[in-house]
């Protein structure tokens, strides 16, 4: 969905260079050059497109849920670890960027959701999604969020990244993390606390054309988005006015569930063994998060994550 959005701000973009409103167009191009590095400082959210009436719909169609399961202090940053991608990544969008539970639930606490870097270079899009509150998931992006002095600060990462989301098919288990260590040196690096998050029902908003890893379409998926940057799931679920075929998503409950931090000290040359170990010990937190909560989503006991 995101590439659709942005594929029409890129359009739009190449009418007004085409059309009578060029000179439009070169001014935001200036614009574009002078403001180029803001994703990786902060971002610029506003409150009002955060606030739009349309996102408390958006809430509530499937409906989007936060659940808190221990306190934050606010005199920390914080890196959240966000699981599972799914197609939309709705959990983290409707529950880090435009709704009020985050701010309720941890007081004193600013979110900022990390997106892949190459959404900042579309013309207008990357407007919109800066003023959601979302900004550039680059290491010099993270490291200014988790280095602000006296804490408040907390980075949403999606750590299984665009190859998870070829991974999101309904009841899928799947997490690409075996090989995604980055965001532990970060924590490391910074001193930011870890906190595993689980968005049950994240993969049941749609239906997915069967890609088992080694067929055709799977590998063509992956070679295009090693060029691209980003994945293309190929995926259906409603009608506007029918149940059987769509690209609206399916209305399931999604519940976001934020786990208790791992207190991490700050460490400017971890090595491998010691980010390995903190490694280790964000998987075990992350599968006692599930395992403790999904009797509660409707899995199945005998159910349980797969990492690789």
């Amino acid at each position: 969905l995101l590439p659709l959005l942005a594929e029409f701000c890129c359009g739009f973009f190449v009418i007004l260079i085409l059309g009578n409103f060029w000179f439009l167009a070169v001014l935001y191009l200036l614009w574009l050059y002078l403001d180029w590095e803001t994703p990786c400082m902060g971002g610029r959210r506003s409150q009002w497109v955060r606030s739009w009436t349309v996102w408390k719909y958006f809430r509530e169609y499937f409906p989007i849920n936060l659940i808190k399961t221990s306190e934050l202090n606010p005199d920390h940053n914080y890196l959240l670890g966000f699981h599972p991608h799914g197609v939309l990544v709705a959990g983290a969008f409707g529950n880090f960027c435009t709704g009020p539970s985050f701010k309720t639930l941890f007081p004193g606490l600013t979110p900022y959701l990390h997106i892949m870097p190459i959404w900042f270079g579309c013309p207008f899009f990357r407007e919109y999604v800066m003023s959601a509150g979302m900004v550039s998931a680059s290491k010099e992006s993270v490291s200014y969020v988790l280095s602000h002095q006296g804490g408040g600060h907390a980075s949403i990462i999606v750590i299984g990244g665009a190859e998870e989301s070829l991974n999101a098919h309904p009841g899928s288990l799947t997490l690409n993390i075996l090989k995604r260590k980055g965001f532990i040196k970060m924590a490391l690096k910074h001193g930011a606390h870890l906190v595993p998050v689980f968005s049950f029902g994240e993969n049941e908003l749609f239906k997915q054309v069967a890609n088992p890893k080694g067929s055709w379409l799977r590998n063509i998926q992956e070679k295009l988005q090693k060029i691209m940057g980003f994945a293309l799931p190929l995926f259906h679920a409603r009608g506007v006015f029918q149940y059987s075929f769509g690209l609206i998503p399916y209305r399931q409950p999604i519940h976001t569930v934020v786990g208790s931090p791992i207190p991490v000290t700050q460490n400017l040359n971890p090595t491998a063994e010691e980010i390995e170990q903190l490694h280790t010990m964000y998987l075990q937190q992350l599968r006692k998060l599930f395992e403790e909560h999904k009797s509660n989503y409707g899995i199945p006991e005998h159910k349980s994550l797969v990492f690789e």
